[in-house]
């Protein structure tokens, strides 16, 4: 397992994706929250074809913060199933993953 990652999610204005990566940073679930966008989302939900705009967030953190940072993105999303996923960082500038450690909680 990697002590690394990159959490994405995507929200449906760009006023509620800055709330969020605000809160996530704040509380030091995450060292660094991106926001982008708008984008273009074409999914299912409930077996209808849909489309949408949104803002994608990207979260940098530590593998031990993931449960409450999931937490934290469902507290504050405003969909009833967030997009919320995880992918390992297996590599990386050393200074740069160093700064995500001493800047994310330390329980």
């Amino acid at each position: 397992m990697t002590e690394f990652l990159l959490v994405q999610t995507a929200i449906d204005s760009e006023e509620a994706a800055q709330r969020l990566a605000d809160s996530i940073v704040e509380q030091r679930l995450a060292a660094c929250g991106w926001v982008s966008g708008p984008i273009r989302s074409t999914y299912w939900w409930q077996g209808v074809k849909e489309e949408a705009r949104e803002w994608a967030c990207s979260f940098k953190t530590r593998q031990e913060l993931y449960g409450a940072l999931e937490q934290a993105i469902k507290a504050l999303h405003t969909y009833e199933v967030p997009e919320i996923i995880a992918t390992p960082i297996t590599g990386g500038n050393p200074a740069y993953l160093e700064w995500i450690a001493s800047e994310t909680l330390h329980p």
